[in-house]
Formats: C-alpha cells, sequence, structure tokens
C-alpha cells in the first residue's frame, strides 16, 4: 500500500469561473428559500430542510493514534460533547412518503486549534450522507441539479409521491442486477430505511492536518447494525422517520465508528471529483474516533428549536487542519453563509456558535 499523499495547496485545481458559478448557486437557493419561507411563514435551509432527530451525546477521540492519523482534532485523546441532527436532502419539508437520501451532521464542542477564515466558536462540524460519493462532478454541475429542484419545490407534493414509488421500485430492480443508482436516490427513489442504521460518508474530501481525507460515520453497536437496511413504513404518517427515531431512541445506546480514508493517489483519490468513490482495498478507513449517542428523547421540543432555528452546519465550522478541499467544498463556504444569513434575516434570529465549555 502507498504511504498517505502530504497535503500541499498544489492538490486543489481552482477553476477561472467559480465565482460566477457561485453567484447563481446563491441565486437558485434564494428561490427555494423565498418559497419556502413564504410557504411556511418560516425560514428552513435550503438543503436538509426536514430534520427527523436532534440527539446530544460525545466523541471520544482515540488514543496511540499512529502519527499519520493523530492530526487536527484527533491529534490527542479527549471526550467532547457532540449535537446531532438527522435529516433528509431537500429544501422544502416532505411528506416521508417520497423517499430521499438521509444526512446525519454532528457538530463537535470544545475543539481547541488555529480555526478557518471566518469560522466562529469552538466547534468542528461533519456533514454526512448515506452515499459514499457525491451527486455531482462539480459545484457547475450540482447547479443544474439544484435548478431542477428549485422548480419543483412547493409543487405537485402528491406526484412526488407516486414518482418517489415509480423510483423506488426501479432503484430496487437495478440494485439486484448491481447497477449503481444514486442518480435516482436524489430524485426520490432512495429506499427509506431507517437513519439510524445506516452508514454516512464526508463524499469530498478535507485536509487532515500533513494528510488529505474522507470522513464516515459507521454504526457499530449492535442495536444500530440490526437496524440496518430496516424500511420504515410511511403510508399513514407524513413524519414516519422521525416517529421511527424517537421511537427507536427511547431504548438504544448509539455508537457509531469515525473513521478516515487517507488519499494515497490522487489519480486513484482526486481532490476535484467527488463522484469518484475511494476503495478501501487501495485506502481502508480507519477508525480515530467514537460517537455516542445514549437512549433520549430525540425530539425534545427546546433542541430542536436550538438545532434547527439557532445553529447551523457547515464543513467551514471547524479547525484550519481540516480544511475542505476540492471545487464543491470551495462553493459551500459563500453558499452556507448565504442560507445561513437568509435564515437569520427573516426569522430574527440570529445563529449562534458553542463557544467554550459554557
Amino acid at each position: 500500500m502507498q504511504p498517505p499523499l502530504r497535503y500541499s495547496p498544489n492538490v486543489e485545481v481552482i477553476e477561472e469561473n467559480e465565482k460566477e458559478v457561485v453567484d447563481e448557486l446563491c441565486d437558485t437557493f434564494d428561490t427555494i428559500l423565498e418559497t419556502t419561507a413564504k410557504d411556511y411563514g418560516h425560514a428552513v435551509r435550503a438543503v436538509h430542510a426536514k430534520a427527523h432527530g436532534v440527539l446530544e451525546g460525545q466523541l471520544t477521540i482515540d488514543d496511540n493514534l499512529p502519527p499519520e492519523l493523530a492530526q487536527g482534532l484527533f491529534a490527542k485523546p479527549g471526550v467532547h460533547k457532540v449535537l446531532a441532527r438527522i435529516s433528509t436532502n431537500p429544501g422544502d419539508i416532505l411528506s416521508d412518503k417520497i423517499s430521499l437520501p438521509r444526512g446525519l451532521a454532528i457538530k463537535v464542542h470544545d475543539v481547541e486549534g488555529e480555526r478557518l477564515p471566518g469560522a466562529e466558536g469552538t466547534a468542528q462540524d461533519f456533514v454526512m450522507v448515506n452515499s459514499p460519493v457525491f451527486m455531482a462532478t462539480s459545484a457547475k454541475k450540482f447547479l443544474g441539479n439544484l435548478k431542477l429542484l428549485a422548480q419543483t419545490t412547493d409543487r405537485m407534493e402528491g406526484a412526488k409521491v407516486a414518482l418517489s414509488t415509480v423510483l423506488r421500485g426501479l432503484n430496487s430492480a437495478l440494485g439486484k442486477v448491481g447497477i449503481e443508482t444514486s442518480a435516482l436516490d436524489g430524485l426520490g427513489g432512495a429506499r427509506n430505511v431507517d437513519p439510524l442504521g445506516e452508514t454516512y460518508y464526508s463524499t469530498t474530501p478535507f485536509r487532515y492536518g500533513d494528510y488529505i481525507a474522507k470522513f464516515s460515520l459507521v454504526p457499530v453497536s449492535p442495536e444500530l447494525i440490526a437496524l440496518s437496511g430496516d424500511e420504515v413504513d410511511a403510508s399513514d404518517d407524513d413524519d414516519a422517520i422521525r416517529t421511527r427515531v424517537r421511537k427507536d431512541m427511547q431504548t438504544i445506546d448509539g455508537t457509531w465508528e469515525l473513521r478516515v480514508q487517507l488519499c494515497r493517489d490522487l489519480d486513484k483519490q482526486p481532490v476535484e471529483d467527488p463522484t469518484v468513490e475511494w476503495s478501501e482495498e487501495d485506502t481502508p478507513a480507519q477508525r480515530v474516533a467514537v460517537l455516542t449517542l445514549p437512549h433520549q428523547d430525540s425530539w425534545e421540543e427546546d433542541r430542536v428549536k436550538q438545532l434547527n432555528d439557532e445553529m447551523r452546519f457547515s464543513v467551514w465550522t471547524g479547525l484550519a487542519a481540516h480544511q475542505p478541499l476540492g471545487n464543491v467544498n470551495r462553493a459551500r463556504k459563500p453558499v452556507y453563509e448565504h442560507s445561513s444569513g437568509f435564515r437569520q434575516r427573516f426569522n430574527g434570529c440570529p445563529i449562534h456558535e458553542p463557544n467554550g465549555t459554557a
């Protein structure tokens, strides 16, 4: 196996039109934000608007990590408070009859070290989905997908439910013959699975101190493993996922491993193309920490309000040692700031970032 590649600014290739693409992304997100805010009388996120559970727990950093893994947040062992939000990806709050990719974002508190530009507070955010790859090769390609989503925001929910049912059947059939179907997932063809049993991925690469890495969160406690692939019946409940997670978390003490894959070959593990899956044969995922979310009420009202309205999750909130890399991640910084700025203005509620143990 090749040794991990050391980080250098040269691993990123800046495209000439990135600012123009970001401007178009912000304009398109405005269409989604303004439409949903008008409908709900309240501004929600432009993506991952619907939460299914909000949880508290802790992240325990492994001790005795080898030098290439003991980087950034993971440079020294310790225990950090964590807030977690489980979601699905659209910018409008849809019935759970429409099955979509799952998201899991965690905010790790009290992280020491040099901050990323503009990163307030002392937290490190990880934003993940239950797919190992991103849906588009670049921010420009994602813009095309987003424009389509913006046109369908708040329209024809009944048609979306029907389409989702058809796409789930097609997705299942293609999966049985080994055809990857991530494109159908984002259109409503994802299996309507219990999010607690899923593995989550950063999809995009990040600086990992002296190296480059992708992250994943893998369920390891038996109760979570038992939920892997378990489908949620949403036929009679528009919030069936929330109901299921709330029931599950009354008794489950969930444990996930936070793992990293180190970039060892830019041809096999490219920085600028997040649609390429990093094969574990070439670069195995290695545990660096354990996330524990004990049994609790996953829809406690004060915590829901805190995470939904008073906080944001951004890959650009954190340490300089974990700088987001690649075209998609570069676009995320101004777009995230634009989206959260809209929420703050419309709701009259400032965003608060954790700043110390208090």
